[in-house]
């Protein structure tokens, strides 16, 4: 792979999660907070749960989980995952950290 094959993949990716974000902020989030969801499940996941930070991390762990299950499987045989699905994959564990990095900077009082 070349830099313009790398460069194009990056540029794809990193749009393809602002315009994931974006679409998802209708359904997770309100018009004034736009981490809604990982408040409320701070307060709701129960005990060990202290943060929003635990709240969402506990969220993405599952996303991180299904690429290592795609890694472990393209490390054991010939498999090689869609498009459709690395995307999907890839696009959602990138937005979980964007989420992360934002709540701590919510924390900060930006």
């Amino acid at each position: 792979m070349n830099s313009e094959q790398f460069n194009q993949i990056i540029e794809n990716r990193l749009r393809v999660c602002k315009e994931t974000l974006n679409k998802k902020a209708d359904e997770y989030s309100t018009e004034d907070e736009r981490l809604h969801n990982f408040k409320i499940a701070q307060h709701t996941a129960g005990k060990g749960v202290n943060s929003v930070q635990k709240a969402l991390w506990c969220m993405a762990n599952k996303h991180f989980v299904s690429v290592i299950d795609i890694v472990d499987k393209m490390n054991e045989s010939d498999y090689i995952p869609s498009k459709e699905l690395i995307s999907e994959k890839i696009t959602d564990s990138i937005n979980y950290l964007l989420l992360l990095e934002a709540s701590i900077e919510d924390e900060r009082g930006i």
